[in-house]
Parts: C-alpha cells; sequence; structure tokens
C-alpha cells in the first residue's frame, strides 16, 4: 500500500472497502498530476526524496510542469464522468484530499493547490463540509499524535546508537516528510572517534546526543504541526461559509479551543525536553492566528454559528502561559469581559455577606443532594459556597484548600465559623462541616472530602481568634467566666474531633500571643483551656510520641501567667491559681523527656492541693454549704484527682442511705436510693472535662446497670451534667445502652426511666443536637413492639406521650420510618399528629429542601394507609395549600363507623351487661378476653357509658378496670376512638329525643368522670385529642374544655406544679420529693406495676395536648375559650419543654385571625422577664387605645439588635467589601462587641441583652442566644396590631435610605451630608457626571422618626458597615415571618422601583439609562464607602438577603416580583428584573418546575422590551443585552447539569422548547442570539448534540 494510502486508511471515515476501489488511484493520480509529485510512491521514497526532486505523472509522462489550476475541473469532471456511482466517488475524494492535506501541508505550492482544489469542488457542491471537515481533523489529531511518537522514537534511537558506537553522530532528517529520521549518515572515520576512558564520559555523550535529538525533533515538529493546523484553518474557513450544520460547528469549535488550549504542550514542540522554553513566534503566530480567524467567525454575531458563551465556558480565558499574541490576547479580554458581566447575574448583591446567622436550629445547606430523607442526618453540610468566575456557587475541601489566606473567600469562611464559635449551634452542624485535619486521616482515607467547606487552617485561626477576644473581654474586668465555660465546651468538642492539628494549633497561638497581640495574655484562661484537653488522645499523643513533643510542650508551659491579684476566695481564682500546677503534674506522668522543662515551683504548688485534700477534700463535707474557696478547690481537684474526685460525688448522692421499696411482697424486696439534694450547677460548672465524662460513666452504671432504684438525686445531677456541656457530654442513649448491653432496654425499669429522662428532662437537649428524628425512630420501635402487646400499658404511654413531643417538636421535614419505606408503624394518635406538625412546620417555616418536597407526597402516604381519619373543614382551612389538596378528597367515615356500632349495639350490650353488671363473677373476665371478637371489644367504653346513663353504680367497675388493662394498648386507644364517636352520635340522639343540652352534657361529664376521675380507666390525653379532632361536631370541644376545667384535673395540676417546683428543674436546690406510683399515673397505669416514678405524672401528659386543644379552639373561632383556657393553664404550660416555639408557632399560623386580647394572653404563657423584646415593644401591644403602628425608631432598634446579636460579626481582618483599598479601612475599622453585654459608649451592644453570654441550659428553647433574640423579633412582629403591609412598608422605609440617614447624621465616615469626596474612585453621578442627576438617583432622604443620635454608636459599627448589616438582619428577619409578609415586600420591592425618576423618565438617553441602573445595581458595601447608595440597590440587596435565608418552597412566591414589575417598558427596568431574580436561578436548577415557571417570566420581561410588538420608548439594539442571553444560556446549562456547567453540561428539551416558543414573539435580531435554544437540531447545536446522544443510547 502506498504512503497516501497508508494515510487514508488511518483516518477513521475511511471505509476499508474504498482502499481497493480502482476510482481511487485514478483521484490519487490526477492529484498527483497536479500537485507536481510524480505517480503513486513507494513507502520508502516518501520519506527520502526531497520535496523539489522530478517525478512520473500518470497521464503526462513527457510533461516536466503540472498543468494550469484551470484545467483541473475538466480533468475531474472528465474524471468522475468514468465512474457511475457519484457518492461513492465523492467520498473517495474526500478521503483522498484528507490523506493529500496531512502530507502536503508543509509544501506550500502543494497546500496552495489543494485549497484552490477544494474551492473549485465547493462552487459545484461537490464536497459535503458536514462529513469532510470532522473527518479532516480526526486525521490531523492522528497525525499529531504520530508526530509525538516520532519525537520521542527518534530521540530514544540516538541515544541508543550514540551510546554503541560511544561518539556523536549528527541526526538528519527528512524535511519533505512528517515523520522525522533516526537513521545516522554515514560511519564516523577514526580520527572523528574519540577514545573513551569511562563509563560516565559515555553515559554524558549520550545524554548530549538525546537532547539535541529531542530538541530538533520538536523543532521539525512543531514546523509541522504548525503548516498542517494552518492549512486546516484555511480549508475551514471555506467550510465554514457554506451552510454546515450546528453539529460539524460544534466539533470544529471544540477543536479549535483545544488547541488554543493546549498550545504550550510539550509534545507539540513548544518545550524542550530540558525544559528550556523554544517558541518561535512566526511558527506559532501562523497557526494560533489562522485558528482565531476561525473562531471569529464561529461566534459572528451575524451568523451566530456558535454561541459566544460556548467561549465564556471553554477554559481558554485559565490558561497559564498565554502566549504572545495581541489577537489571542484580544479574545481573551473580551471573553474575561463578557464573562464578568455575565457572572454578575449569577452573584446577589453583597453574596460576600451572606453568611449562616444560626439564628434557626435548621441546618440549611447551600448545596442540593438528591437523597431520601431518611438518609439527611448523614449528609455533609456545605454551610456557604464559594463563587466561582462564572457565578456558580462551589465546594468541596480541594477548593478550600486551594483558597489564599487573606483573600475575601477566606475571610468569609473564617467568619462563618467565628460567628458559629460564638453562637454555639447544634453539635450536628459541627459534625456536618468539620473534616479531620489531614494528619490525622488514615492513610485509607485517600482523596478531598467532596463537600467540605472549611479547612483545618480555618478552623484553627477561628478558635485563636476566639481566644483572643475572650482574653481581651477578661483584662477588660468583664465577669465572662460563663463564656469561658460555653467556649470551653466546643474548644473540647473540636479537638476531640481532629478538626485542627494540635500541634499547628499550639504554634500559631503562641505566635499570635507573642506578636500583635502580645500584651493579652494576663491571666492563666489559656493554660486551664489546655489543661481541659490535655487527656484527649490527639493530645496525649502530641505530648507523648510525637516528634515535636518537646517544643510542644515547652510552648504549652509558656501559657502560664501568675495572677498577684486574684481574690483568693473567689473559685475562678483559685482554679486559675493552682492550674498550672494541675497542667505541669499531668505533663510530669505524660513523659520523661520533658520533665526538664517543667517548673518546680508549679510541681511543689501540687503539694498544697493534695494536702487540702487530705483534711478536708476526703472528708464527707456538706456540698450545699461549701465556701467559695472550697467550691475553687475542689475544681482543682478535679483536674489533678479526677477518680477520688468521683468516687466523692458519687457518695455525695449516695449519703442517705437506702430503703426498701414498700408495697412489695418479701420474695419482691427491691432497694432504693433515699433522697437528697442534687449537685447545684454553680459546682458542677467548674468541674475537669475528664471529670464530667468520669461521672457519666459512673452515673449511668448506678441508674441503669444496678439494681438498686436510684434516686431523683441522682438522675437529677446526672441530666444536669448533660446539660452544663452539651457538645462534649451528649450521648444517644438507646444506642449507648444497646452497645454497653443489649439486655439492658428489656428490662422494664430501665426502659421507664431511660423514657422519663428524655420526656422531662432531655427533650430540648435532643432537639438542640438534632437527634430527635433519630430518638423518635428508637421510640417508634418500642411503640411498634408493645401496641399489640397485652398489659404494657405504662411504658407504651410514656413511650406514646415522648413521640408525641418528638414529633410536636420537629420544625422541618422528616420521614416517618427510619427506613423510609412502608407504611408507618406509628399509632393512629401519632399519625393524626404527625399531620398537625407538617401544618405547622410549613406554614410557619416552609419546607427547607427541594427534596423533601418530592418526599412529602410519599410520607403522607404511608401515614395515611393506616390512618381513617378525615379532618375538618375549619381546620383543613387553616392547613398549607400542599397538605389541604392531598387531605381534601378523603372520604368522611364517620358515618361508617356509626353504622358499624349500630350494627354490633346489640351484640355489644349483651357482652357488657354480663361483664359489667353490678352482680357479675371476676372469672367471667376471662371469658370475655377469650372469647370476644376485636371488633367488639373495641365498643367496650362505649357500651359501658350507655349501660352506665350517668350513674357510676350501674356497672361493675372492677371487671371494666381490669379488662382494660389486660387488652393491649392498641385496643385501649380503639376503645377510645369508638367512645368518643360513640358518645357524640349520642348527645345528638338524645338532644332529637327532647333532652335539654344542659342535661345531655352534664349526663356525658358524668359518664366520662367514672373513666378518668373515679376509677382512671383510660389515658385522658389521648380522650382528649380524639375529641378534639371530631370538631366539626358542635360539642366536641365543649366536652374537652368541660375537661380541661374538671376540679379534679385542675388539682392533679396544682400537686404537679407543685411537687415539681420551679419549672427550671436545674436552678431546684432542695430535696425532691418522690410521687406514690399510683398518685401519679393512676390505677390504669400504675395497676401491677412497682416501679417508681422519677418525674412522670398524669399531669405532664397533657403539655403537648393542650397546644393543640388550643390550635382546634382558634380554628373554630372560639377565641374566648381560648383565652379561658390559657388564663386556666397558664402557670401550667411554664413547664411545657417547648413553650417558646408553642407560642411563636400559633402566633405565626393564626397570623391575621388573632384578637389582640388572645395575642396579650399567649405572650404571658412566656418568662416575659427572661424574653430580650424591645422596651418600647409592651406599649404598642397594649390593648387599649386604638391600634398604632410603631414608629421606624422601633423597627430600626429591631434591626440594631439583630445585627448585634444575630448578624455574623465582622472581624477586625474580614473585608466587608467585594474589592481591596479603601473599603477594607473604613470596614475594619471597629469590631463588634460579644453577644449579651449591656450598652454603654464604650461597651456597644444590644440595649435588652442580660449581662454576659448564656448557658444553653438556660435557653433550651429555642436552643441559643442567638436563635432567642432572632425568634423574639419574630414573636414582637407576629404580635403588633397593625397590618402586615404597614410593617413591612416601615422596614422597606427604613432599608431604601439606611446609608444617607446613618452618614447624614453626622456619624458618618465622610462627615458630610452630601456629594462624594474630591478623591473617590468611582464616577460623580450614573449618568457620567451629572451632579443633579446622581442627587436624584442616590438615596439621600432622611429617615423620619429614627434617633440616629447614639444609632450607629449602640452598633459598635461604622455607619458604612452597620447600613450594609442591616440590610441583611432586615432580609434574615423578613425570611422568619409568613407568607403574607413576603407578598406585601414583593408589593413593596416593585413600588420602591418603579418609582425611580430615571426608570420614569422618558426623555433620558439609553447611555444615561445604562449609567444609572448600572451605579442603582452595585454592591451597597461598594456604594456605601462613597455615599452613592440608591433605593433600587438597597432594595435589590433586601431581596437577595432574604432569598438567601428562605426555605425553598417559599421561593415559588418571588416570582410576584416580575408580576408586579411587568410590564417592562425599557432596557433599564428589564436589567433591574434580571438582576433581582436571574441569582435566584442557581438555588432553584433543583427544582425543575419553579425553574421554569421563573424562566418563563424573565422571558416574558424580555419580550415586553424586545418583542415584535413591544412599545418602548427608544430602538434598542439586541447587542445591548448579550450579558443577559449569555446568562440565559448559562443558567439553563446549570440546570440542566444540576450543578456547576461542565464540558458535558446538557440542556434540558423542555427547557429549549420554553425559549424556542419565547423567542417566536421577540424581534428577529434577538431572536438570532437565542438561535440555539430551540428544539430544531438544523439550526441549535444543543438540540443536535441531544439527539445524537438520544440516538447513541437507543443504539446502545
Amino acid at each position: 500500500m502506498d504512503q497516501s494510502q497508508r494515510t487514508v486508511a488511518a483516518t477513521p471515515s475511511s471505509s476499508r472497502s474504498y482502499q481497493f476501489h480502482p476510482a481511487r488511484a485514478a483521484i490519487i493520480d490526477l492529484f498527483n498530476l497536479y500537485l507536481g509529485r510524480g505517480s503513486r510512491q513507494k513507502p520508502d521514497e516518501s520519506l527520502r526524496d526531497p520535496p523539489n526532486k522530478s517525478q512520473k505523472r500518470v497521464h503526462a509522462p513527457n510533461r516536466d510542469l503540472p498543468p494550469r489550476n484551470e484545467q483541473f475541473l475538466l480533468d475531474f469532471e472528465l474524471l468522475q464522468s468514468q465512474f457511475n456511482d457519484p457518492e461513492q466517488l465523492r467520498t473517495i475524494t474526500e478521503s483522498v484530499l484528507i490523506s493529500l492535506v496531512v502530507q502536503c501541508s508543509n509544501h506550500a505550492p502543494r497546500a496552495e493547490f489543494l485549497l484552490f482544489a477544494l474551492r473549485t469542488l465547493c462552487r459545484i457542491s461537490y464536497i459535503n463540509w458536514d462529513t469532510f471537515l470532522p473527518s479532516l481533523l480526526s486525521s490531523v489529531s492522528a497525525a499529531e499524535a504520530s508526530l509525538s511518537q516520532g519525537v520521542q522514537a527518534a530521540a530514544a534511537t540516538a541515544g541508543s546508537s550514540a551510546t554503541s558506537s560511544q561518539s556523536v553522530v549528527p541526526v538528519s532528517v527528512n524535511p519533505t516528510s512528517l515523520l522525522p529520521s533516526a537513521h545516522g549518515i554515514g560511519s564516523p572515520s577514526a580520527s572523528e572517534v574519540k577514545s573513551v576512558e569511562n563509563g560516565q564520559q559515555i553515559a554524558r555523550a549520550g545524554q548530549i546526543v538525546r537532547e539535541n535529538a529531542m530538541r530538533n525533533s520538536q523543532r521539525i515538529r512543531a514546523a509541522a504541526v504548525n503548516s498542517l493546523r494552518q492549512l486546516s484553518c484555511k480549508i475551514i474557513l471555506i467550510g465554514v461559509e457554506s451552510s454546515l450544520k450546528p453539529v460539524t460547528h460544534a466539533e470544529i469549535f471544540q477543536y479549535m479551543m483545544n488547541w488554543l488550549v493546549n498550545w504550550d504542550r510539550r509534545d507539540l514542540g513548544t518545550e524542550d525536553s530540558v525544559g528550556k522554553s523554544w517558541r518561535s513566534e512566526k511558527t506559532l503566530a501562523e497557526w494560533l492566528r489562522s485558528c482565531l480567524d476561525v473562531i471569529w467567525l464561529l461566534v459572528e454575531e451575524g451568523e451566530s454559528r456558535i454561541p459566544f458563551y460556548e467561549l465564556l465556558r471553554s477554559g481558554l480565558q485559565f490558561i497559564e502561559n498565554i502566549p504572545d499574541d495581541e489577537a489571542l490576547f484580544t479574545l481573551i479580554m473580551e471573553i474575561h469581559r463578557r464573562r464578568d458581566a455575565m457572572a454578575m447575574h449569577m452573584l446577589m448583591l453583597d453574596q460576600h455577606l451572606h453568611c449562616p446567622s444560626f439564628g434557626t436550629h435548621r441546618i440549611v445547606s447551600q448545596i442540593t443532594a438528591n437523597v431520601p430523607p431518611e438518609a439527611v442526618p448523614h449528609l455533609r453540610h456545605s454551610p456557604i459556597t464559594y463563587p466561582s468566575v462564572l457565578g456558580e456557587p462551589l465546594y468541596g475541601e480541594d477548593l478550600a484548600m486551594s483558597i489564599p489566606k487573606g483573600s475575601l473567600d477566606w475571610e468569609r469562611a473564617v467568619r462563618c465559623i467565628r460567628h458559629a464559635i460564638r453562637t454555639t449551634p447544634s453539635p450536628d452542624w459541627w459534625k456536618r462541616v468539620l473534616v479531620v485535619a489531614p494528619c490525622y486521616r488514615p492513610s485509607t482515607q485517600a482523596g478531598p472530602i467532596p463537600g467540605a467547606v472549611f479547612t483545618s487552617d480555618m478552623i484553627c485561626e477561628a478558635i485563636i481568634d476566639r481566644i483572643v477576644e475572650l482574653l481581651k473581654l477578661t483584662n477588660s474586668d468583664a465577669n465572662c467566666w460563663q463564656e469561658w465555660l460555653v467556649f470551653s465546651d466546643i474548644f473540647f468538642f473540636l479537638i476531640k474531633s481532629g478538626c485542627t492539628d494540635f500541634v499547628d494549633f499550639i504554634d500559631k497561638l503562641v505566635l499570635r500571643l507573642n506578636g500583635v497581640d502580645n500584651h493579652i495574655l494576663r491571666t492563666n484562661h489559656v493554660t486551664w483551656l489546655l489543661a481541659q484537653i490535655i487527656r484527649v488522645e490527639l493530645v496525649m499523643t502530641a505530648l507523648n510520641s510525637d516528634a515535636k513533643k518537646v517544643e510542644t510542650t515547652r510552648k504549652i508551659l509558656s501559657f502560664h501567667r501568675e495572677d498577684r491579684n486574684s481574690d483568693p476566695n473567689n473559685p475562678q481564682s483559685v482554679l486559675l491559681d493552682f492550674v498550672s500546677s494541675c497542667q505541669n503534674l499531668r505533663i510530669w506522668s505524660l513523659s520523661t523527656t520533658t520533665r526538664a522543662y517543667l517548673n518546680n515551683e508549679q510541681l511543689l504548688k501540687g503539694k498544697q492541693i493534695d494536702e487540702w485534700w487530705r483534711s478536708k477534700g476526703e472528708r464527707m463535707m456538706d456540698y450545699m454549704n461549701m465556701d467559695d474557696r472550697s467550691i475553687g478547690m475542689f475544681w482543682v481537684v478535679s483536674y489533678t484527682m479526677a477518680q477520688p474526685a468521683c468516687e466523692t460525688v458519687i457518695n455525695w448522692l449516695s449519703s442517705a442511705g437506702m430503703a426498701e421499696l414498700p408495697g412489695l411482697q418479701p420474695n419482691d424486696r427491691v432497694m432504693m436510693t433515699q433522697e437528697v439534694t442534687p449537685l447545684p450547677m454553680s459546682l458542677l460548672s467548674g468541674f475537669s472535662m475528664n471529670l464530667c465524662l468520669k461521672l457519666a460513666l459512673q452515673m449511668e452504671e448506678a441508674l441503669f446497670v444496678s439494681q438498686v432504684v436510684p434516686s431523683i438525686a441522682m438522675v437529677e445531677t446526672y441530666t444536669r451534667l448533660l446539660l452544663i456541656s452539651p457538645h462534649s457530654m451528649f450521648r444517644s442513649h438507646f444506642s449507648q445502652l444497646a452497645q454497653r448491653n443489649a439486655s439492658l432496654l428489656s428490662k422494664p425499669g430501665v426502659t421507664l426511666l431511660v423514657l422519663e429522662i428524655l420526656n422531662y428532662r432531655l427533650l430540648p437537649l435532643y432537639r438542640y443536637q438534632g437527634k430527635s428524628k433519630t430518638l423518635m425512630y428508637d421510640v417508634t420501635k418500642i411503640i411498634s413492639a408493645l401496641k399489640g402487646k397485652r398489659g404494657d400499658h405504662r411504658i407504651f404511654r410514656l413511650a406514646e406521650n415522648l413521640c408525641m413531643n418528638l414529633i410536636l417538636s420537629l420544625r422541618d421535614f422528616f420521614s416517618v420510618k427510619r427506613e423510609g419505606k412502608g407504611p408507618t408503624e406509628f399509632t393512629e394518635t401519632l399519625n393524626r399528629i404527625t399531620i398537625m406538625t407538617l401544618a405547622i412546620t410549613i406554614k410557619t417555616r416552609g419546607i427547607a429542601d427541594p427534596d423533601h418536597m418530592v418526599y412529602l407526597q410519599t410520607m403522607l402516604e404511608q401515614i395515611l394507609a393506616t390512618s381513617q381519619h378525615t379532618w375538618s373543614e375549619k381546620t383543613m382551612r387553616h392547613f398549607p395549600s400542599l397538605l389541604r389538596e392531598t387531605l381534601k378528597g378523603r372520604v368522611d367515615k364517620r358515618g361508617l363507623s356509626i353504622q358499624a356500632w349500630q350494627q354490633a349495639e346489640t351484640t355489644v350490650i349483651n357482652q357488657c351487661t354480663q361483664l359489667l353488671s353490678p352482680s357479675a363473677e371476676p372469672a367471667y373476665v376471662s371469658t370475655y378476653l377469650s372469647h370476644s371478637f376485636p371488633q367488639h371489644r373495641q365498643y367496650l367504653c362505649a357500651g359501658a357509658c350507655l349501660l352506665m346513663q350517668g350513674h357510676a353504680e350501674n356497672i361493675n367497675s372492677t371487671n371494666l378496670a381490669r379488662v382494660l388493662r389486660e387488652v393491649s394498648p392498641e385496643e385501649v386507644t380503639a376503645n377510645i376512638y369508638t367512645l368518643v364517636d360513640v358518645l357524640l352520635h349520642h348527645v345528638h340522639v338524645d338532644l332529637q329525643q327532647g333532652q335539654s343540652l344542659e342535661a345531655v352534657l352534664d349526663k356525658a361529664g358524668a359518664n366520662l368522670a367514672f373513666f378518668f376521675w373515679t376509677h382512671e380507666m383510660l389515658p385522658l390525653d389521648i380522650f382528649l385529642l380524639a375529641l378534639i379532632d371530631r370538631d366539626d361536631d358542635p360539642h366536641a370541644l365543649i366536652i374537652a374544655m368541660s375537661l380541661l376545667k374538671t376540679p379534679d384535673l385542675l388539682l392533679r395540676i396544682k400537686n404537679y406544679c407543685q411537687n415539681r417546683g420551679s419549672p427550671e428543674h436545674w436552678l431546684v436546690t432542695q430535696v425532691f420529693k418522690r410521687n406514690e406510683l399510683q398518685k401519679a399515673l393512676g390505677n390504669h397505669l400504675s395497676w401491677k406495676d412497682r416501679y417508681p416514678t422519677f418525674f412522670d405524672d398524669i399531669a405532664a401528659r397533657l403539655l403537648p395536648v393542650i397546644p393543640l386543644v388550643l390550635y382546634r379552639l382558634i380554628e373554630n373561632n372560639a377565641m374566648e375559650q381560648a383565652d379561658n383556657l390559657l388564663l386556666a393553664h397558664s402557670h401550667f404550660l411554664a413547664y411545657h419543654p417547648l413553650r417558646f416555639t408553642f407560642v411563636r408557632d400559633i402566633l405565626a399560623y393564626f397570623y391575621g385571625h388573632l384578637p389582640g386580647k388572645l395575642v396579650l394572653r399567649m405572650l404571658k404563657v412566656l418568662d416575659l422577664s427572661k424574653i430580650p423584646f424591645s422596651e418600647s415593644f409592651p406599649q404598642y401591644i397594649s390593648p387599649t387605645g386604638a391600634p398604632v403602628c410603631p414608629p421606624l425608631d422601633y423597627f430600626a432598634s429591631l434591626l440594631l439588635n439583630l445585627v448585634n446579636n444575630v448578624i455574623p460579626p465582622l472581624s477586625s481582618s474580614s473585608n466587608c467589601s467585594s474589592r481591596s483599598g479603601s473599603m477594607a479601612d473604613i470596614l475594619n475599622s471597629s469590631a463588634r462587641p460579644p453577644h449579651g453585654k449591656t450598652p454603654g459608649t464604650s461597651q456597644p451592644g444590644p440595649a435588652n441583652a442580660s449581662e454576659g453570654q448564656k448557658a444553653f441550659y438556660q435557653i433550651q428553647d429555642p436552643g441559643t442566644y442567638t436563635q432567642l433574640v432572632l425568634e423574639t423579633a419574630v414573636i414582637e412582629i407576629l404580635s403588633l396590631p397593625v397590618s402586615a403591609a404597614q410593617i413591612v412598608s416601615s422596614l422597606v422605609q427604613i432599608i431604601v435610605n439606611i446609608q444617607s440617614t446613618l452618614i447624614q447624621s453626622g456619624n458618618g465616615f465622610h462627615g458630610a451630608a452630601n456629594g462624594v469626596g474630591q478623591g473617590s474612585v468611582l464616577p460623580t453621578s450614573p449618568s457620567g457626571g451629572s451632579t443633579d442627576s446622581m442627587s436624584a438617583s442616590r438615596s439621600t432622604c432622611l429617615i423620619p422618626g429614627i434617633n440616629t443620635a447614639s444609632f450607629v454608636s449602640r452598633s459598635g459599627y461604622t455607619c458604612q458597615q452597620l447600613s450594609c448589616l442591616l440590610i441583611q438582619a432586615c432580609g434574615l428577619l423578613l425570611a422568619q415571618l409568613p407568607p403574607d409578609f413576603h407578598v406585601q415586600l414583593y408589593l413593596e420591592a416593585a413600588r420602591v422601583t418603579r418609582e425611580t425618576w430615571w426608570l420614569k423618565d422618558g426623555k433620558r438617553s439609553q447611555g444615561e439609562l445604562d449609567s444609572a441602573v448600572g451605579y442603582a445595581l452595585m454592591d451597597p458595601t461598594w456604594a456605601a464607602q462613597d455615599n452613592t447608595s440608591t433605593a433600587i440597590g438597597n432594595i435589590v440587596a433586601l431581596l437577595h438577603a432574604f432569598f438567601s435565608n428562605l426555605p425553598q418552597e417559599w421561593l415559588d412566591g418571588t416570582n410576584a416580583i416580575i408580576t408586579n414589575l411587568r410590564p417592562v417598558t425599557s432596557v433599564a427596568m428589564l436589567r433591574v428584573v434580571f438582576r433581582i431574580m436571574g441569582p435566584l436561578l442557581p438555588r432553584l436548577a433543583s427544582t425543575h418546575t419553579l425553574f421554569n415557571k421563573t424562566l418563563m417570566l424573565l422571558l416574558s420581561a424580555l419580550v415586553d422590551v424586545f418583542g415584535k410588538t413591544a412599545q418602548t420608548t427608544a430602538p434598542v439594539e439586541a447587542s445591548q443585552i448579550a450579558d443577559l442571553i449569555d446568562f440565559l444560556h448559562h443558567i439553563i446549562h446549570y440546570e440542566g447539569q444540576g450543578g456547576a456547567v461542565q464540558t458535558s453540561s446538557k440542556l434540558r428539551p423542555d427547557i429549549l422548547a420554553l425559549i424556542g416558543r419565547a423567542a417566536e414573539t421577540l424581534r428577529p435580531d434577538v431572536q438570532h442570539l437565542l438561535a440555539h435554544l430551540k428544539t430544531n437540531p438544523n439550526s441549535s447545536i444543543y438540540a443536535a448534540a441531544h439527539q445524537q446522544n438520544t440516538a447513541k443510547t437507543n443504539t446502545s
């Protein structure tokens, strides 16, 4: 096979059958004739012959020169006539042409002829460019690959030849061949051969030969590649002028981009083997410029063969070594310009300020993972993302590791971590964001963690920042011991988790405290902090076996400080005075190699600790009456002698001895620990973490393993221990007990104790930990196992009550089963409560995750599969639409239930008569239980009620009580639900028979008193829930209210409150009184059980029920009864574990439906003295006088409080601006004070916060002080007696003019009321210089009603910082409010936008409007520095802050903004619309329906301005919205990918169809820009690509 044939055979487009076709030889001969090449060459001739050697021609053997080019067409047509299959001939011709291009590209005359031949054949439409060009490019790639192999082969051959001959042999190559020859010419003469003395000289000679050979080969290859690519580009330029298919354009574009991006690849010859750069500018420029010509032709706007957007995502702008070529540089700069303009629409205004506030307990990730809800607790959480150059949100540990320290992204990440350390969010949050430091990872864990956004260095820096902050606070003489305690808990948690390298942390802490902050370490707080963690395994390893252990130990010891002025009688001072000694003693015991560096004075000081312990500690002290020094010394002992201290505490708690549990038989003796006073929080708080961990284990042994019934004091102390250090001490009880001993939970006493601890002590802790769902699944297992088991009523009802509390505490989506599949294992009661919880959650907080919306329907199906209940119309009226649509179609089966009762009534009455007659034999109970049918037993209580007729003496209560005890809990529940239905049915029957309502209700009341008070046969909480669920019956709520006002119940509640003591159980300092089992639980639940109660009580079981009764009363407009209920039980509701949340949710759920009197009553349920309400708040909710909207100063103060306590503070090193320079100086000039500090001129802060940071146990609901402040603001807003429109209007008015108000108040940074400084880096006006235009466009109006005199000073920020943060605070606050407020916000935003003068002024030129909108949509942090803030800029920033905090479900309403702004009449307004909604689209990418809806509205706005029938004031060229067109291309690629756009990202066909329909109504010039966003594969590269992929899928 000749050379040309071999080349063509390598091309993928050539078919093997064509290689031997007779036409092929004729075509090759014809082209060789015109190329001046003789006949077909032998294989070796093409490698050796010079390019100008005369060759024989097939048809003209006597002609020395090739024919004239003009003759070619005639010759070709003559040849064409000789063959019958023109299509086959065309294919062969294309194949031959491709091979000739590859062979002749480095021969200029031949290359010119090939171009001529192609143009000639193109004129007669003989070339099928759609097959020719891809084949050509494929062949070029194959040829380049073979050239690379040739370069390597040449160097290898030359090196081996040189080594074998011991001489340097020159290498010759044939310039006519693309493959360089490696054959030497001749043999060296004897005189030329040097004598080789040793092997080193031989190796050196061989290396020189290889380097020279490689260098020469690369140069030749570079020349060959240049000529080949240049010729290919010229051919492409010819072909592109024809009408190519989109697929061809796309393939050409990909090849061109690949060439450009990889222009400096070593195998292309641009860098030699020894690393020296070798570039021929002329060689490079030739092919590169030809390539650029092709690209410009492809993206030419007039033709739009390829969207310019493809350049934006090509990666061309990221090439590292940009060649010195002006044309390429121009292209890259244009790409950068358009990319930046496009990316702006992806980024929210002030996005660098968007950071988790931890103001809610929700974990909302910035990334979306398509996982079922049961897997959500195990997912990694990305609280922030890093914007890419295309504006996309990115995340991943590899990305986080690449962020340079000190950059804006770094500062934002550290700001987030620093705020988390200050505000102590859920430990679950930490576990899902932390990564193990690389030094601690096992070797098997390779590769970066995908969802991580923080690095160990970031966490290390944030920890050190907090230490420095607390040291400064300590030096200011502020009492911040509580802050240190809270920090030590989370510090222990972070170090133990291994999220930062401990050795590196110590190094950086020393540098910090010896560097910039070398004056602040005056106390032993750092030493105390390190003493807390010294027993952590990672720390012990670092001090015992690490290579730097000596240096690390010396640095740790260097933190010791002597405080001569400390109070010897203050417990904290005593601890800090001795803690260095404790530390030295511990290090002394760790390693002998570091003992020489210990402080002997501190070691000797340890003897004082021993002496104190021997003199006082070992004796039984009265821990309730210890003096302050003794408390401090006992704290010290906890660091040096933890085990003796632990034994002492256990002895304290058992010091009262033991006694027998009364009422048991001699053979069933059970010992019980006598009661003492539990350890106070003030003593527990100073224990070392090591002692706390030991105590917890020891107490768990006594509580759950020992055969002795523990005291309440032991249980209470144990729970206090867990509450005091929620990060370090938490354990999941069911999991831990199962791991310790699987049989423990099979003991009824252990299960009862665990359930009581969880239900009455640790419920808020589990919610704070994010473990409520896990606990719910564990408890559901117990319920599922017991509900059909006869007799186990006590454990079952306690577990069910706990599960009710857990479900009602959840304010986020949850799956009803851990596995997520199959019907629910809940009881009927729990099913109904789950639906109510979902309604409350969706209506008051929205569904946060898009995947939750998908799984909601599955969850409802799981619940409704086992529940027959239908909710009343009055209840459904307040349900969110998502639930209402699903539930409204259910058939009410109450009528069927009554029919079933009527059918079974005769049988039931007969059985009840035999069983319940006063003379009935006790033995008949067994007969009844064994012979009756379950469908009849469920009517037992209903039958008893009918037989009773209000007279208890009519029935045998003993037999009835025994049956109800012997049946399963499930059957008791069924009896309760049927009793309710039959009771209400017979009330109607009696009324129809003429009885008075009062008599009928009295009889019903007497019957119920028999069940609940006289004989305590049924659980009251379940009956009340069943009764209020029949609220469509007019008598159900009346009976429920009468039960709740029964004197017996009120007496029980009163006794419960007296026995329980303070609702804040951790403050109780007296001995707990254990209630008798029967008195606490009643006859039904106590029965044969003798295990005593700890905190359980029938009254306490009603705590989750009363709020639900309140919901039903409000739904039925029974406002007076609701008020009376709250009045009667307000003191009792103080024991509700989540009463703050309960009040907040009722106010939100029924917003707009509650009278002011009831709102006030609701607020009084709270402990008002401990809630940080605004000082002026009470006067605006006063029931006297007409409702008045508070002044703007009230709302401004509310926002300021959020800035001070909720919004993450700007650190002294962070940059609020999105650029460096003067703004950084402005924004770094002050730092915010710590949470909860009383304000003053020198110590700014919130106006009504209590002194010091609160521990978790003090604010278990809602969980943290940050959450308390935010939710308090929400409660205030919801309680105001004015409309949502007035409230939103006031907030928007503040935000729109906030900068000018603060600056012009005299507190501004510039100190000028108007104008911009002469040194401003920004132009003086949006219109390019007109001062009057600028002043008109700015937000220059002062806000009336705000006292700005001390407003800025109260914040601790400059006015520029404060104005930006107030916008963030307002957005956060509005996102917590119900959708009623969102609707008003959208209306206000549209109004502010429309009222902007330059959007209404039709006389302004397009240039002025473009300039105005550019400045109007500037980040407020940019605008604040020059006082160029505008109303639109502020309102858009507010909307973006609002969007970033909004749950996914509530984003559905955001489209109202576009609706309110339409019709859009100018490009300026169009840009405002895109700027508002554009950054929202990435969040909607996971919600396809909502994404389509929003995109459709944006396209409608585009049609308003550029539609065929649009009535715009002045014609605008389509090119002016190129950035919007690029953005549309990008966002639909983002949505198709489901994340950051990749080269393989595909578009959804329905998106293309949507845009295609919208494009039909646009002007032709704008349609042209969207030509590829259509479904037609003949005009769209994206539709064509989709068609190709579909075809491949079908084929495979």
